[in-house]
């Protein structure tokens, strides 16, 4: 039976522990580190090898991009631009271009299928998403057909705003659905011809696009060219906010948002007033036609019209002239009555008031249809359109 250790013994094996790893160890410790290291370094992680994570943690390039394009209107899901076709549970062929981005890929043949068309209606849902406008596709239309016939040169991005900020129809469709027609006899089978909405393109382009009514011997402003480096979309408008970037506008205007730079040192609204934004004359010489055309149904045409802005087509009777739109089994009865005359001044001021931006897009082509809609009812209406102090 062995003795148990003595303390001289455990000191003995202790010493000679220590003295071996004193020897050794620091330097197979290094070379463990080492081999540690080099396998660390050849190993790829797609993601750090420890976690749980939070989306805060994961770098993303663009995310100020998403978050700005989240925020705007080509992204909102809930607007009724997007939500107009939820109850049939797809998006007409017609409408689907503009409307969502798989549509507009569809239009311009950037899903592969054939282009100038929309092959049939489009799932509901869709928004203006990043490939309407982040698509190798778009570099090569070189151009876009506008309501008028006008075909336009664009480069890149230009394709996807003036495809769908172009509006639907142009003065061509009013000047074909009136030819012929006495211009101040109601006729049953006119019917508004809506230019659509938020038009800037077509504003933009003026008269060499031809988007409003042009009236025989009368010329008019074409596309608006700003001052350099401003010619397109995109030099004003922040591309994923939409906003418009007001700071470089302080390099020529004296201003404190855009509806307040003025382009003119003369009043075309008649009141004198200068000291406003243009946006002023363009919005006041509007709600003049307005009136004039409201009076111009009453007067002439003998069938009241009343303008409600909150549902297509917008234009409803008022055959006992009490101010209030007629209802036939609840519904509102539709404006039937137009004239060729009140039917080109109503097409004018509605294709001016959808373009919210018309005092920057192309505020003389604005002012210009505006005057000659109001001179082409002044005439039945006995108004002396030299005392209404206007200028075209």
């Amino acid at each position: 039976m062995p003795f148990p250790p003595t303390a001289s013994r455990l000191s003995g094996v202790l010493i000679a522990g220590l003295a071996a790893w004193a020897f050794a160890g620091p330097v197979a410790a290094q070379e463990s580190a080492t081999d540690e290291e080099e396998a660390e370094a050849v190993i790829p992680f797609a993601l750090p090898q420890s976690g749980p994570f939070t989306p805060a943690e994961i770098d993303i390039d663009n995310d100020q991009a998403i978050a700005d394009w989240f925020r705007s209107a080509h992204a909102n899901a809930a607007a009724e631009a997007f939500r107009h076709w939820d109850d049939d549970g797809e998006i007409r062929a017609a409408c689907a271009t503009c409307h969502s981005g798989e549509g507009f890929r569809d239009f311009h043949g950037l899903d592969g299928t054939e282009a100038g068309v929309v092959d049939g209606t489009i799932d509901v849902g869709g928004v203006v998403d990043c490939g309407t406008c982040h698509n190798s596709g778009l570099a090569d239309i070189t151009e876009i057909t506008f309501p008028s016939g006008l075909v336009h040169p664009v480069q890149g991005v230009e394709a996807s705003c003036l495809t769908c900020h172009q509006g639907r129809t142009a003065g061509i469709d009013v000047t074909e659905a009136t030819a012929g027609l006495p211009v101040d006899e109601p006729n049953a089978e006119l019917r508004f011809i809506n230019p659509h909405y938020a038009t800037a393109a077509a504003t933009w382009l003026g008269g060499y696009g031809a988007a409003g009514y042009h009236y025989d011997g009368r010329d008019y402003s074409g596309r608006f060219f700003h001052a350099r480096p401003v010619a397109s979309c995109n030099s004003c408008h922040e591309p994923h906010t939409l906003e418009v970037e007001f700071e470089p506008c302080l390099t020529c205007h004296q201003a404190d948002a855009p509806e307040d730079i003025r382009i003119a040192r003369q009043s075309y609204d008649g009141s004198g007033d200068t000291s406003v934004g243009i946006r002023s004359d363009i919005e006041a010489n509007a709600d003049r036609l307005m009136d004039m055309l409201v009076a111009y149904t009453q007067e002439v045409a003998g069938a009241p019209v009343i303008f409600d802005g909150t549902r297509y087509p917008y234009f409803f009777s008022d055959a006992n002239g009490d101010g209030a739109i007629d209802m036939v089994d609840g519904a509102p009865v539709v404006y039937g009555d137009w004239t060729p005359r009140s039917l080109r001044t109503a097409f004018n001021w509605k294709l001016v008031t959808a373009d919210p931006g018309n005092y920057a897009h192309n505020p003389q082509y604005s002012l210009e249809l505006l005057y000659d809609s109001i001179a082409d009812l002044s005439g039945p209406l006995g108004i002396d359109m030299d005392a209404l102090g206007l200028l075209r």
